[in-house]
């Protein structure tokens, strides 16, 4: 098969609509919370990132490829940063759950006796736990 111009345009323009398609699947698994799919599909998106930019290094797009391909980066884009938006949520929340556990384990190291001994005081005076 020869690389024909026109052939090594819908490369290009058929790695970007993939592209597309991968971008708007992890944006699926964001708005679901599903963050181990999420991270598997990142991945393999970077794959695909850097093996358009070398079909896109070697060949020249005429004009309705480039704005096709202009059409295609945009909604890849807008995709992109939705996913960003979720995952920047996930980290806050992670990030309040990783503080709350720290005030939890600081609290049980500070009282942690003293609320034992308490348990302890009460049952020797028959009033059992409450």
């Amino acid at each position: 098969m020869t690389d024909t111009p026109e052939a090594s345009q819908e490369a290009v323009i058929a790695g970007y609509q993939a592209l597309l398609a991968r971008s708007e699947r992890m944006l699926v698994l964001a708005r679901e919370a599903d963050w181990s799919a999420l991270v598997d599909q990142e991945a393999d998106y970077v794959q695909q990132v850097e093996h358009i930019a070398e079909l896109d290094a070697r060949h020249s797009l005429g004009k309705a490829a480039q704005d096709r391909k202009a059409e295609l980066l945009e909604r890849i884009l807008e995709n992109d940063l939705e996913v960003r938006r979720h995952l920047m949520q996930r980290r806050d929340e992670l990030g309040e759950l990783i503080g709350t556990s720290r005030r939890q384990r600081d609290l049980q190291r500070a009282y942690g006796n003293a609320g034992a001994q308490v348990f302890k005081a009460a049952s020797r005076f028959g009033q059992g736990p409450m």
